[in-house]
């Protein structure tokens, strides 16, 4: 049997589906981050900082732009016995997807696209590993990730290869769409935490009730607001 290799888009993850006779939701909405509102940079005479050749090229987060934004419900449940496997591709010097959302015990397979070598590492806790130098017409190293969590992935050769592979404890989730919208389909009825996530801001954790048919709709707006103010 082939095996297909699985990379995430929209729609969400699904890796057992529905079974036959069986009560399911689907959990649908919104997701976006918020900007802080920070004082107003000053420079000399009360002039923009921004403005002057010193601070004129500071990158600053583009709150509206960002994107890699992942939902998921927080139980545990039943899992496959086998998860689908994925992948990430190292193609222009560059990690594809920038951030990876899987149900634990997945297998990642990692194929260097480019016609230079590249490295896989990570120095995450629980979940180090290096899969050593490869070029294109090597076998893609593979491995298979056992712990929850976020585990951050470099290569040992390139400084702007980074990627993140988030392990979760089902394969209900999904990444929002480039217009913020996200879908989880065939959640059983219940009453769940479902986590919104994103690498550059923290994450939220509403309370939904999905039904046994139908919609609902749970919206998240994510940013650094509700921070302890030291």
């Amino acid at each position: 049997m082939s095996c297909h290799w699985i990379k995430p888009v929209f729609l969400a993850v699904a890796l057992f589906g529905g079974r036959p006779g069986a009560v399911a939701g689907t959990i649908t909405g919104l997701v976006s981050a918020k900007a802080p509102v920070p004082p107003a940079p000053e420079g000399p005479a009360g002039t923009d900082a921004y403005a002057s050749r010193r601070y004129k090229f500071v990158e600053k987060i583009d709150y509206d732009g960002l994107t890699d934004f992942v939902i998921n419900v927080e139980q545990n449940v039943t899992l496959p016995a086998n998860p689908a496997p994925a992948k990430v591709v190292q193609h222009d010097a560059m990690f594809d997807p920038h951030v990876l959302p899987i149900v634990v015990h997945t297998t990642v397979r990692w194929p260097n696209e480019d016609d230079i070598y590249h490295n896989v590492f990570s120095m995450t806790d629980g979940e180090t590993f290096d899969l050593g130098f490869y070029k294109k017409t090597d076998r893609p190293k593979e491995i298979t990730f056992d712990k929850l969590g976020r585990v951050d992935v470099f290569c040992a050769i390139h400084t702007n290869m980074h990627c993140i592979i988030l392990v979760l404890p089902n394969p209900y989730f999904a990444m929002a769409d480039a217009r913020r919208r996200y879908v989880i389909r065939d959640v059983p009825a219940g009453t769940y935490r479902l986590k919104a996530w994103h690498e550059r801001v923290p994450g939220q954790v509403k309370e939904v009730v999905v039904p046994a048919t139908g919609e609902v709709r749970v919206d998240f707006v994510l940013g650094v607001a509700e921070l302890p103010q030291s």
